[in-house]
Parts: structure tokens; sequence; C-alpha cells
């Protein structure tokens, strides 16, 4: 299975079409296959991270928000997306490998300036 999560810095980025980078990780019976992998993006478009997620046969999005149209088409094309999700994306991929991440999920170490360490 492969993960794409929307990044800034350590932490999960606030919004899909705003984004400067993503990592992108292989993963195998809950265990990673392969060091995670950046990747940074030319301009911010969340049509364009769309075709990356295809391109790069990508089985989930985790992401912060994300318009109703680019969720949609993702899950038409049978990605599933984990979205709303505020935090670290270390802790964040790590409760995905565990199957522990569900829409929504604000994890502890995150101040107001969103500025927080990892768990």
């Amino acid at each position: 299975m492969k993960i794409l999560l929307t990044i800034r810095g350590d932490f999960i980025a606030p919004r899909f079409d705003r984004i400067a980078e993503v990592m992108i990780a292989s993963c195998y019976d809950r265990q990673l296959l392969e060091e995670p992998r950046s990747i940074l993006l030319a301009e911010s478009s969340a049509e364009k991270l769309c075709d990356l997620a295809l391109k790069e046969n990508v089985d989930m999005v985790i992401c912060g928000a994300i318009e109703e149209q680019h969720y949609q088409y993702l899950r038409w094309k049978k990605v599933r997306v984990i979205d709303s999700v505020i935090g670290p994306h270390e802790r964040v991929l790590e409760m995905a490998l565990g199957e522990e991440l569900a829409p929504g999920t604000l994890l502890a170490g995150v101040d107001s300036v969103g500025a927080g360490g990892c768990l």
C-alpha cells in the first residue's frame, strides 16, 4: 500500500490545495518497506496533487482540509481519503500504519501557532 501525506514542515498541511510538499510511504503488513520519500511540488494545485496521487498509484491520501470535489474525485478513483487531520506527520503515519487514524484526528503536541512537538 502507498500512502501520500500532504505536509508542511513537520506537520500535516492545513489545506490540500495550498501545499508545496508531500511525503509518500510504501508499506506492507503495517510496516514501512523503505524510508518515506518527500516530493517538492513546483506549484500548489489540487488538480496536480490528485494527478500525482494517481500517477504514484497511491492507495490512501492523508490531509487537512480538502474541497469536496477533490475528495469525491479521489474516492471515485478508489483512493481512500483521510481528511481533517491535524498533527505531526511522523505520528500520523504511525497511526495510519496501525490502522488507528480516522478523519478529523487531532493529535496532541500542536499548539496554537502550529509549532508543537511530536508525541
